[in-house]
């Protein structure tokens, strides 16, 4: 099924910029023309001519492909004041700043997006009461065709991933506290769902009604599927059989009651995890054996953030694993902490106002040379330059306009 796609302007500033550029290159291509026809014939002068122009052109666009990426952005389309669809937008390495390129209409409530380790497939979440998930074939003119939705077999589907080998989409059901599998074609569309496991036990945790599946994800090594669960305040391990398509449960590990584990991410070693507790405004680095795929959590620490709540969100680890980065939603605010003893502990070092309310989602450039901050309540995505010695984020000029912004997914 082929997608509609609305158009935008956005703002751009770099007209002058690629002016100048432009200047540069042809003031070098008459310099070397000149050389050329003094010491050549006619006709070699004007084939040379003709493969310098070329190459000074393709060496031009390949300069601009590198500079701009693509940016896909996750929101509500069933709230006041959502979006129509998935955002599309590009975004200058350098500069940080965003242009908006238009909508991905026909797919509803797009929460979350992963992207195919091909990179020609796009997956996202429909969070609604009958949950779905959404294929679609990404195409570098922007005509990006929807191939489908499947049923996810519960509600609230917020957070999806794609395991290694690209076979298999997982998915984690809020609503109903399960996880699914999927199956991915060669098309990169998604086939019928081949498991679906419901967190059944423990029993919730305090002020919780049921289990609540808040991420899926596949550890460093491969050998393990984990979900994380709000609702019962536990870590789930499972081994996926990759040719069924289904999940047993190897392991699990439980957080203290009320903390309300929302996010997991990986160090690079592979050999520890960074758990970020939604409800009780705390970060826990757990041990991982690769053998087992058992997590031992260690004792909660500070989020830097003060009294209360702040409901942190996601956090993120640079690939080198030194700097880690915290969102707080309700600080408004990223903590940057740096991680010591390969991966062992993190060292709280400050925290840094976000320029949005209710940062829900961060990550990376491809390059890491900048982080993305999806604001839900100021309907925004800023942008932070890293530097990559000491992990400090600035603030790349004005946050970037996008309707309740839930995700933000650059490429």
């Amino acid at each position: 099924m082929t997608s509609g796609t609305e158009r935008g302007t956005g703002s751009e500033s770099g007209p002058g910029r690629r002016r100048f550029i432009g200047a540069l290159v042809g003031a070098a291509t008459a310099g070397a023309l000149a050389s050329t026809s003094a010491c050549g014939s006619p006709g070699q002068a004007n084939r040379e001519r003709s493969e310098l122009t070329r190459r000074s052109t393709a060496s031009s666009a390949a300069h601009h492909r590198r500079r701009e990426g693509q940016l896909f952005l996750g929101t509500y389309t069933s709230q006041a004041g959502g979006g129509k669809g998935i955002g599309l937008a590009t975004y200058d390495e350098t500069t940080g700043r965003v242009k908006s390129t238009g909508t991905l209409t026909g797919v509803p409530d797009p929460s979350y997006l992963a992207v195919h380790p091909s990179g020609r497939t796009l997956y996202t979440v429909n969070e609604r009461e009958k949950g779905g998930v959404t294929a679609i074939a990404l195409s570098h003119d922007g005509e990006h065709d929807v191939l489908g939705t499947r049923d996810t077999g519960g509600n609230g589907p917020c957070h999806l991933s794609v395991h290694p080998s690209g076979r298999w989409l997982l998915s984690a059901n809020y609503g109903s506290g399960s996880v699914a599998v999927h199956p991915v074609e060669a098309s990169g569309a998604l086939g019928e769902r081949t498991d679906l496991v419901t967190h059944s036990s423990p029993p919730p945790g305090p002020g919780q009604q049921g289990p609540h599946a808040h991420q899926i994800v596949t550890s460093p090594d491969g050998r393990h599927v984990l979900a994380v669960d709000l609702g019962n305040d536990t870590l789930y391990t499972y081994r996926l059989d990759e040719k069924a398509g289904t999940l047993r449960r190897v392991a699990q590990a439980s957080l203290r009651p009320g903390a309300g584990p929302r996010h997991l991410t990986f160090h690079p070693s592979g050999r520890f995890a960074y758990v970020a507790d939604e409800l009780d405004n705390t970060v826990v680095v757990c041990a991982y054996d690769p053998a087992t795929g058992r997590l031992t959590p260690g004792e909660p620490q500070s989020t830097g953030t003060g009294e209360g709540t702040s409901y942190p969100a996601q956090i993120v680890v640079t690939r080198e694993g030194r700097f880690a980065f915290l969102a707080n939603r309700g600080h408004n605010s990223i903590t940057r902490y740096a991680i010591e003893g390969d991966g062992a502990r993190l060292r709280l070092l400050d925290t840094v106002p976000v320029g949005g309310d209710f940062p829900r989602q961060l990550s990376f450039s491809p390059s890491q040379r900048l982080l993305f901050a999806a604001n839900q309540k100021s309907s925004s995505v800023s942008v932070f330059r890293v530097d990559a010695g000491s992990g400090a984020l600035r603030l790349a000029g004005k946050p970037f306009a996008s309707p309740i912004a839930v995700c933000a997914l650059p490429l």
